[in-house]
C-alpha cells in the first residue's frame, strides 16, 4: 500500500494545456474515485500517475518517491482498463499469470498468485477457459486479477465498467468495493458516472475543465457543494437550479425569479436584499404544499419506491422527488415548495456556495 500526492501537476499538448495545476493526495488504502463529464481531465491524470502520459509540471510521488521520471513498470502500480485488454489466444491462467513470468518469477510462487486471486474474484472454475468464453463481467474479473497478482502499492481503474449492462455495472461496483475492502489497497478510480462515486468511493474529486472543484467524501459533497456545477453534477436527478432576485418581506427573505415565481429562502441564508443569486434544491427536497408556487407536471414516472415528476414552475422545469406516491397524472395542477432547511444558496456571478449562518 502507498499514498499518492500530486503538487501543482500541469499536462499540455504543446500549446493546448488540459491540466492546471492540479493538487490532491490519495491516502494510504483509500478508494478514491475521480468524477466529472467527458474531457475534463481526469482519465489523463490517471495515465499520468500510471506513467502513460509524461507530466509537463508539477510532481507525482507515490508512497514517497517523486516518479515523474519513472516507467510504469518502476511504479510499482497496477491499471485496470476500460477494454479489459486480454490476450484472446490466452487462457484466463495464463492472462493472469503473464506479468509474473516476465518477471521471472518461480512456478510455485505464480500458481500461488493466481489462485489466491482467483479465490478472491470467483475465478477459480474459469482458469481454463478462453476470454472469448467468458460474459463481460468475467471478462472484467479477469482484468481484475491480472492486477491482483502483482500486489502492487496502488491499483489504477479507467472506467472499467463503461461496457457493461446496467445491472452488471450494479453488480460489479459491489465487488469492485469487496475487493477493496478485502486487499485495504490505494485505489484510484475514474468514472463520468456520478452514482458509481458515491456508492464506491471514500473521497470524490470533482473535475471540469483541467481542475478540481471539490473534494471531499460522497455524503459531504452531496450535502454541502462548494459551487453550483458540484451541485447539478453530483446527485441523480440532479439538483433544481432557480435564478432570481432577493427581496426582504415581513416573513423573510424570498427569491423573486424572472419568470414571475417567487419562493421562500432558508432562514439562515447569508444574502441581502437586491443580490442575484441561485437557489439550489434537491429534488427530494421539494415538497408538495397547498400554500407553495404553482407547478403543472409535464412527465410522471414511477420507478416503485419513488415517484420522478418534471413541472413547469414559471417558465422552468423542475424535478421532484416523491416517495409517498402522490396522484399526480401529466397535466395535473398542483402546488410545491422547498424545504429550506435543506436548501442551497449559491452566488451568480461565481457558482460559490454562500454559507448559511450558523
Amino acid at each position: 500500500m502507498a499514498n499518492i500526492s500530486i503538487r501543482s501537476a500541469v499536462k499540455a499538448y504543446g500549446p493546448l494545456e488540459v491540466l492546471h495545476g492540479v493538487s490532491v493526495d490519495a491516502r494510504d488504502g483509500e478508494f478514491m474515485v475521480l468524477v466529472g463529464p467527458s474531457g475534463c481531465g481526469k482519465s489523463t491524470l490517471l495515465r499520468m500517475i500510471a506513467g502513460l502520459e509524461s507530466i509537463t509540471d508539477g510532481e507525482i510521488e507515490i508512497g514517497g518517491r517523486v516518479v515523474n521520471e519513472l516507467e510504469p513498470k518502476e511504479r510499482d502500480i497496477a491499471m485496470v482498463f476500460q477494454s479489459y485488454a486480454l490476450y484472446p489466444h490466452m487462457t484466463v491462467r495464463d492472462n493472469m499469470a503473464f506479468a509474473l513470468k516476465l518477471a521471472r518469477r518461480s512456478r510455485e510462487d505464480i500458481e500461488r498468485e493466481v489462485n489466491r486471486a482467483a479465490d478472491i474474484l470467483d475465478l477459480s472454475q474459469l482458469l481454463d477457459r478462453f476470454p472469448r468464453q467468458l460474459s463481460g463481467g468475467q471478462r472484467q474479473r479477469v482484468a481484475m486479477g491480472r492486477a491482483i497478482v502483482r500486489n502492487p502499492a496502488v491499483f489504477l481503474f479507467d472506467e472499467p465498467l463503461s461496457n457493461l449492462d446496467a445491472k452488471l455495472r450494479v453488480q460489479m461496483r459491489g465487488e469492485i468495493k469487496a475487493l477493496h475492502q478485502r486487499l485495504g489497497a490505494t485505489m484510484i478510480y475514474v468514472t463520468h458516472d456520478q452514482m458509481e462515486a458515491m456508492t464506491m468511493a471514500d473521497r470524490i474529486v470533482v473535475m471540469r475543465a483541467g481542475r478540481i472543484e471539490q473534494v471531499g467524501t460522497p455524503l459531504d459533497i452531496y450535502d454541502h457543494p462548494a459551487n453550483s456545477f458540484v451541485a447539478g453534477f453530483i446527485g441523480s436527478p440532479s439538483m433544481n437550479l432557480i435564478d432570481g432576485v432577493v427581496r426582504s418581506t415581513d416573513q423573510g427573505l424570498v427569491l423573486d425569479t424572472p419568470h414571475g415565481t417567487t419562493w421562500p429562502l432558508p432562514a439562515n441564508a447569508t444574502v441581502l436584499a437586491g443580490a442575484k443569486i441561485q437557489l439550489g434544491i434537491r429534488p427530494e427536497h421539494v415538497l408538495l404544499d397547498t400554500a407553495g408556487v404553482e407547478a403543472e407536471a409535464i412527465l410522471v414516472e414511477p420507478t416503485g419506491a419513488e415517484t420522478h415528476v418534471q413541472m413547469r414552475v414559471g417558465g422552468q422545469t423542475l424535478t421532484g422527488v416523491f416517495r409517498d406516491r402522490p396522484a399526480i397524472a401529466a397535466g395535473a395542477r398542483f402546488r410545491v415548495r422547498p424545504d429550506t432547511a435543506r436548501a442551497h444558496v449559491f452566488d451568480c456571478d461565481s457558482g460559490n456556495r454562500i454559507p448559511a449562518r450558523s
